[in-house]
């Protein structure tokens, strides 16, 4: 069975959170205050992690900066309903995705394996494909990494499956849509901006330069202009 850890002060939520998976092949370990839940958290125990971002003695939030100081553990963040700040603030954390409560336990269950479908981001998990170059940017899909410049750049899961995506397509539009399914394995809906929050992250990281915003049409890894040859 996959372990799940559900941080969450709402002790009926969590037990029936804990009755649905049971069934789906999922053991769901549950703890209700924020530090506990990060010692929990560190000992890297778990394939999924469910964070409240409402908790006692160490909010979700605080919870999730110091986990990402040391681990790339796949965290899901419960946020209240039409609270967007929560959401943007917890992608640019570092979650890999949120879910607003109340929620559907088939979404949760769905939300739940689209993650887990992908790599952890540890190194370690292989994935197909050629290494692709792009300027000073090199891409290693079996090894999980990212050199630029021969220097190794740090992403989340999510963060290199975005630029897997786009460097696989660089010089061309790939729709926000396609980024979702591919990167999030889910469909954006209307106000969905998690792929926004993830490319903004990639950004920073990389450059501003390098990913180009097309207005209605999605994003571009923008190719080097090639210098004109001396006469």
């Amino acid at each position: 069975m996959e372990r799940v850890l559900m941080i969450d002060d709402d002790r009926e939520l969590c037990e029936m959170v804990s009755e649905y998976l049971a069934p789906e092949g999922f053991k769901v370990e549950t703890v209700h205050h924020g530090a506990r839940g990060l010692e929990r958290a560190l000992a890297g125990e778990h394939e999924l992690i469910l964070l409240d971002v409402m908790l006692p003695g160490l909010g979700g939030f605080d919870l999730l900066r110091k986990l990402r100081a040391t681990s790339n553990a796949r965290v899901l963040l419960l946020t209240a309903r039409g609270d967007e700040v929560d959401r943007i603030v917890g992608l640019e954390i570092g979650a890999d995705d949120y879910l607003p409560k109340p929620f559907n336990p088939r979404e949760l269950l769905a939300r739940i394996r689209a993650i887990l479908r992908r790599p952890a981001g540890d190194g370690q998990a292989a994935a197909p494909g050629k290494e692709i170059a792009v300027g000073d940017l090199t891409l290693n899909p079996a090894a999980r990494s990212v050199l630029r410049a021969g220097a190794a750049v740090e992403l989340t899961a999510v963060e290199f499956d975005l630029l897997h995506v786009l460097l696989r397509s660089a010089g061309n539009i790939v729709s926000r849509e396609q980024l979702a399914k591919t990167a999030l394995g889910r469909e954006l809906n209307a106000f969905d901006r998690s792929v926004d929050m993830h490319i903004s992250k990639l950004r920073r990281k990389l450059g501003e330069e390098r990913i180009k915003t097309v207005r209605s049409a999605g994003y571009l890894y923008a190719l080097a202009a090639r210098k004109p040859e001396k006469k």
